[in-house]
């Protein structure tokens, strides 16, 4: 299993490489980062500076979307950044939740977000690409080549993810709701002619090393962000047609304010009970992590990304990359 993380883009620099390069010197894999340009600094710059103060870390944006940036501006920062990493880069895309929110507009169509993905990464790998009437190429890009992971849940997001991506990126660490993910993945791939295993899978969500009891609170923001998404499944395709695992927490859900999104003590969490808490995150003893990330293998997870964002990120750090990682490193997820 690799291991990544994300931040928020709201650190000063300085805490930004040094979380960086104490991230890989634990043995990370992948280093994340939120694209909500208004809420926070706008992450092109703090991944430069993230692929200048780390020598192994794949870095990229969890998630941007088709739509605050036009795909050839995404394309040509993202072969920039190709080159000044040593080819480091993966595009992490989504429909837009908090970017686009914020501005007072709805998430792309599942429509958009393909034909963007395919001119992202056809430009950004050195390919001409027709857009909008228009033959492109990037004639000075290298050739590296630009992994793909699309974040979504619903079935025909999943369906998208399995014909074209070569990652999905589930915000979530339920394994039985990963496992329904899985299966929608998987699925689709075989439609599309793929060989499900070819498609990673990464669950991502927060996790904190302590007390139950204690650190639920530091976490309890994120079934709540997770809420947005699963208020727009229901709207799509009625509770029937979803797990009701992932339907019944939003019941008593009445609003959110993105200006509190990701946040510690946010007032959007106040429905989100303790049940909920424990199946979406990773919390407790370092036993208890390691048995929830067994658990997540065997439901098809590849990497597991932190969302370090809770609070004592150097020391939730330091303790998956001296108790956590060691033990899972040749853990590999069940196949197809």
């Amino acid at each position: 299993m690799d291991f990544g993380f994300t931040l928020k883009p709201d650190h000063s620099f300085e805490r930004l490489v040094a979380l960086t390069r104490l991230a890989e010197a634990n043995g990370f894999a992948y280093g994340w980062l939120f694209d909500s340009h208004v809420l926070w600094k706008d992450p092109y710059p703090v991944i430069t500076v993230m692929a200048q103060n780390s020598e192994r870390l794949r870095l990229g944006t969890c998630v941007t979307n088709p739509a605050t940036r036009e795909p050839s501006v995404t394309a040509s920062a993202l072969a920039t950044l190709q080159i000044l990493s040593g080819g480091r880069m993966d595009l992490g895309i989504g429909r837009g939740d908090s970017a686009r929110r914020v501005l007072g507009k709805p998430p792309t169509s599942l429509a958009t977000l393909e034909e963007a993905t395919h001119v992202i990464r056809e430009l950004a790998e050195g390919r001409e690409v027709e857009y909008e009437g228009a033959k492109l190429r990037l004639t000075w890009a290298e050739p590296h080549r630009l992994p793909v992971w699309i974040a979504g849940y619903g079935p025909r997001a999943l369906a998208v993810t399995g014909r074209i991506a070569d990652g999905a990126i589930l915000q979530i660490a339920d394994p039985e709701l990963i496992r329904w993910c899985v299966g929608l993945l998987r699925a689709g791939a075989s439609s599309a002619g793929r060989d499900p295993d070819e498609i990673a899978v990464m669950a991502a969500a927060p996790a904190h090393v302590g007390p139950r009891e204690a650190v639920r609170e530091r976490v309890r923001w994120f079934p709540a962000l997770v809420s947005n998404h699963v208020v727009d499944l229901v709207a799509r395709y009625g509770e029937e047609g979803l797990p009701e695992g992932l339907t019944s927490y939003v019941r008593n859900r009445t609003g959110y304010d993105y200006l509190h999104h990701a946040e510690v003590g946010s007032s959007n969490a106040a429905f989100v009970d303790d049940e909920s808490v424990d199946r979406f995150c990773v919390v407790g003893t370092v036993e208890e992590h390691v048995e929830k990330l067994r658990a997540l293998a065997a439901a098809g997870v590849d990497q597991f990304n932190i969302y370090l964002m809770n609070g004592d990120e150097e020391e939730q750090l330091e303790i998956y990359g001296r108790e956590i990682i060691p033990a899972l490193r040749d853990l590999r997820p069940a196949s197809a």
